[in-house]
């Protein structure tokens, strides 16, 4: 049976029950445990976590590696264990996004991604050292434009 939620941001959506994303642990600093990713268009780099629970309540994300081609995930053997996924490729990952009024204000979370296996989801801490809550998405673009 399909969810219908009311968006503040898309309208009513229809969401297939194998499009639900159960976060049973929650996101940091946000409510709720039921989420779905959306996309604007196919192809799209960019997509909406949004949740199931709060129809007001969206986040963007995005696949790190393709803005950042030396990106590298590491979790902790605790970590691991907890989520029950011991080698990253075995997720999709994602990263929050904080978009911004100029192209060089846009940032992912590379310290606290996302990863979604089997209809779950978990955000975690990237064990590799250096890695930015505030890391410039467009930096190459903003460079070249000065």
């Amino acid at each position: 049976m399909n969810r219908i939620v009311e968006s503040s941001r898309f309208g009513t959506l229809e969401i297939a029950d194998e499009a639900v994303l159960e976060f049973p642990d929650g996101l940091i600093g946000l409510r709720g445990r039921y989420f779905t990713l959306l996309a604007r268009e196919e192809g799209d780099p960019f997509y909406w976590l949004h949740s199931l629970d709060d129809g007001s309540l969206a986040i963007p994300v995005t696949n790190p590696f393709r803005f950042f081609p030396g990106f590298e995930l590491e979790l902790s053997d605790a970590e691991a264990d907890r989520i029950g996924i011991h080698d990253p490729a075995e997720a999709d990952v994602f990263v929050t996004v904080r978009a911004g009024a100029e192209l060089g204000d846009f940032s992912a979370n590379l310290l606290a991604p996302i990863l979604i296996a089997k209809g779950r989801g978990w955000q975690v801490i990237n064990e590799v050292p250096g890695m930015p809550v505030r890391a410039p998405l467009f930096a190459d673009l903003v460079e070249q434009a000065a």
